[in-house]
């Protein structure tokens, strides 16, 4: 047997879970529909759900993991809501007002469905602008899946750098993006 994920080194890991992009799959928005009827079961009514990252890009290219936004209210623990998941997803990190969760990670490599859940409390929410700035913007859009096309193989085993090279990119379409829309969320 294998070594479990929980033993396994940073490099390992990475090895075992390539970055890769593949064209846009209009099934993704029913995994992330699906994976959404879940998590409604486990989180406060008043939860907002989004589908958030690449995949929620229409039609660019991207890693085939849903990347899902749960925001709750202030007044909720994110604690609470970590113990609940635990059960579903793996608690990838955890800060005092963010916890990340994994579903699809297997010791052997990616499942069919993998997913990524952010949970936060409203208001830290710029994913929703970033995906709307590129839905409505095909230029910004286009010039996004390019450059990740460009950084995909030259940081194919290490998703720290893959995700540094694109910060700039999308800080600057989330600003904008934030001045077009304002109080949007």
């Amino acid at each position: 047997m294998g070594k479990k994920l929980s033993e396994m080194s940073l490099e390992e890991l990475w090895a075992l879970f390539p970055i890769y992009l593949t064209e846009h799959q209009d099934c993704w928005k029913d995994w992330y529909a699906d994976e959404k009827n879940v998590l409604e079961q486990i989180v406060p009514q008043t939860a907002r759900i989004s589908h958030i990252g690449s995949t929620a890009i229409c039609s660019i290219w991207a890693k085939p993991i849903i990347d899902i936004l749960v925001e709750i209210p202030s007044d909720f623990n994110l604690i609470t809501f970590k113990d609940l998941l635990k059960d579903r997803y793996i608690c990838m990190n955890q800060s005092k007002n963010r916890i990340s969760f994994n579903k699809g990670y297997t010791e052997n490599g990616f499942s069919e469905k993998v997913f990524h859940i952010h949970m936060r409390y409203f208001g830290d929410n710029d994913e929703l602008y970033f995906r709307d700035y590129l839905n409505e913007h095909d230029d910004a859009a286009l010039a996004y899946e390019k450059m990740k096309l460009l950084l995909w193989k030259k940081f194919e085993h290490n998703r720290d750098g893959y995700t540094n090279a694109k910060t700039e990119f999308v800080q600057k379409y989330t600003k904008k993006a934030k001045m077009l829309y304002g109080t949007r969320y």
